[in-house]
């Protein structure tokens, strides 16, 4: 069974290569890209999209262009991790596909208006403006959502860029608000599951043996980018984040977490966007959310080789 997606996304090296593992895993169905403002501005943010489809040989994926700003506060972007480009590592050439005219939320709510109901999926990969926008504009929407799954949020990782938060939610926390109050089937690759997921010179090494184009282009931006995380954690490699979204919708067994509460905090100036994550459910706050705890990394990195070879 082919499941149609929606990837919204700020790329970013590992959205990129999130977007590669998608186009390549024939159980997925792309419908379109929608881009949001996050780790660099919204122009490169679609800019870096079409760049990747067209990595992928798929110049036929719609990309849309979203939110340029958080919902009520400035754009905090991440150009110290991934460069000024955004998908710094390894040249592409200009896009020659041009950004769709409809405006991506827009987009989303057309699709799934016009699609039945709980058959699309929507996989955020950024911060969710564009996603809580939709939802704000179109609330009969989210009964036709089948699910969200989406990378954000720490709980025993703490936080990427403030010392509570994680970059995405940090981003436009009252979005992430909007969505984990949504009631919604919403699934979380937290941090607590990303930082299982190390890149390594041994993998950079096995891509670049398969003599693949592709495969060359994801150890350029892996090799670029690890050396944040590297001196930031002293690890070995980098977590690769995003691409934990479209191995959920792949091979959910990899995975495993726990149904619990996940709020969001948007006021405080010292916690603001932390996921405060009723982890062992101390309290009687309902369950809106899967919260992913545990990956098998090895399985994940050999599914992420094989499929970019397919391309």
């Amino acid at each position: 069974m082919c499941r149609d997606i929606i990837i919204d996304t700020d790329p970013g090296q590992d959205d990129a290569v999130a977007i590669l593992l998608a186009l390549a895993s024939p159980e997925l169905n792309v419908l379109g890209l929608t881009c949001v403002a996050g780790n660099v501005p919204l122009e490169r943010t679609s800019y870096n999209a079409r760049q990747v489809c067209e990595l992928a040989g798929r110049a036929n994926i719609p990309v849309f262009a979203g939110c340029h700003r958080p919902m009520g506060r400035g754009l905090v972007t991440a150009e110290h991790v991934h460069g000024d480009s955004g998908l710094d590592g390894a040249p592409l050439p200009a896009p020659m596909m041009a950004v769709q005219s409809t405006h991506a939320v827009d987009f989303i709510i057309n699709s799934l208006r016009a699609a039945p109901p709980k058959t699309i999926t929507l996989c955020p990969l950024g911060p969710l403006t564009n996603i809580a926008t939709a939802l704000k504009r179109a609330p009969d929407i989210a009964d036709r959502i089948a699910q969200v799954v989406l990378m954000g949020g720490a709980y025993f990782e703490v936080g990427n860029i403030t010392p509570a938060a994680e970059f995405n939610i940090f981003v436009d926390p009252e979005a992430a608000q909007l969505v984990f109050q949504s009631g919604l089937d919403l699934v979380v690759a937290p941090l607590d599951v990303t930082h299982k997921a190390l890149t390594s010179p041994a993998w950079s090494s096995a891509l670049r043996a398969k003599n693949h184009p592709v495969c060359d282009v994801v150890a350029g931006w892996t090799e670029f980018f690890e050396r944040f995380d590297t001196q930031k954690y002293g690890s070995e490699g980098a977590p690769l984040h995003d691409p934990c979204v479209i191995a959920y919708l792949i091979a959910p067994e990899l995975f495993s977490g726990r149904k619990i509460n996940v709020e969001i905090e948007t006021q405080s100036d010292l916690t603001r966007g932390m996921t405060v994550a009723d982890w062992w459910r101390v309290t009687d706050r309902p369950s809106n959310a899967m919260f992913l705890g545990h990956i098998d990394a090895v399985k994940y990195f050999e599914l992420i080789t094989k499929r970019l070879a397919r391309l």
